[in-house]
């Protein structure tokens, strides 16, 4: 993917203003541990998200030191907890919508929003276009491209659940950051990661964040005292 400038087809992520930028992390560490070239927006709501969860500035001129602070940061504090390389990433500031993923003549496979917050969904599926997050989510959609929407609230209320259906509709694939336990968490990473599996999942990116659910009873439990098959994803 990284071959050359030319054949750069990147994932667009997008980091909304919900909470769980441990999940962003996650998926980001993942699609550049797979080889894949990212284009990454930050909105302006998620950095005050990202400083209050996890004390990081997220600022323009210094994204990729601020960047690299948190991809290295684990879901439970610990800092350097990862290597990251950030080669494949190029940053866009959210206020941007004249960069390249506004236009649907640039080159992108997709886009992953992560976490996707409640007034995201609204503007995505209303189409408003407010910031280049939504811009881009937009473009995603009519040019039929993979547009992932990793919705982090709880409860929905009856106008969220209609622009989520209007999204599934447009062709989005909705994944909602909901953590399942039969793939034998023990840590918080290892919840944050199975999301982030999921998530990937759906947009077709090979992975090896969880243990996936082979139909055996009790697989999932390191003390192996007992175990129950999963709900239906």
């Amino acid at each position: 993917m990284n071959a050359g400038e030319s054949q750069r087809t990147p994932w667009i992520v997008g980091v909304s203003g919900a909470s769980g930028t441990p999940y962003a992390a996650a998926v980001l560490r993942a699609l550049l541990a797979a080889g894949e070239s990212v284009d990454l927006v930050v909105s302006r709501a998620s950095r005050l998200t990202l400083l209050d969860e996890t004390g990081i500035s997220y600022r323009d001129a210094h994204w990729r030191d601020d960047l690299r602070r948190w991809l290295s940061r684990g879901a439970d504090g610990t800092p350097d907890a990862f290597d990251v390389d950030l080669a494949g990433v190029r940053h866009w500031s959210a206020g941007d919508l004249a960069a390249g993923p506004s236009s649907g003549s640039y080159p992108a496979q997709g886009m992953i929003i992560v976490p996707a917050s409640t007034a995201c969904v609204a503007g995505v599926a209303l189409g408003l276009s407010k910031d280049l997050l939504q811009r881009a989510a937009s473009v995603t959609l009519k040019e039929k491209r993979t547009l992932v929407v990793a919705v982090r609230e709880t409860p929905l209320d009856g106008r969220t659940l209609r622009h989520l259906v209007t999204l599934d509709d447009a062709g989005a694939a909705v994944v909602p950051a909901s953590p399942a336990f039969y793939a034998g968490a023990t840590h918080i990473q290892d919840l944050v990661d199975f999301v982030a599996g999921r998530v990937l999942d759906a947009a077709g990116v090979e992975h090896r964040l969880y243990r996936r659910w082979k139909g055996d009873l009790g697989g999932g439990s390191r003390t192996a005292t007992g175990g129950g098959a999963p709900t239906a994803d």
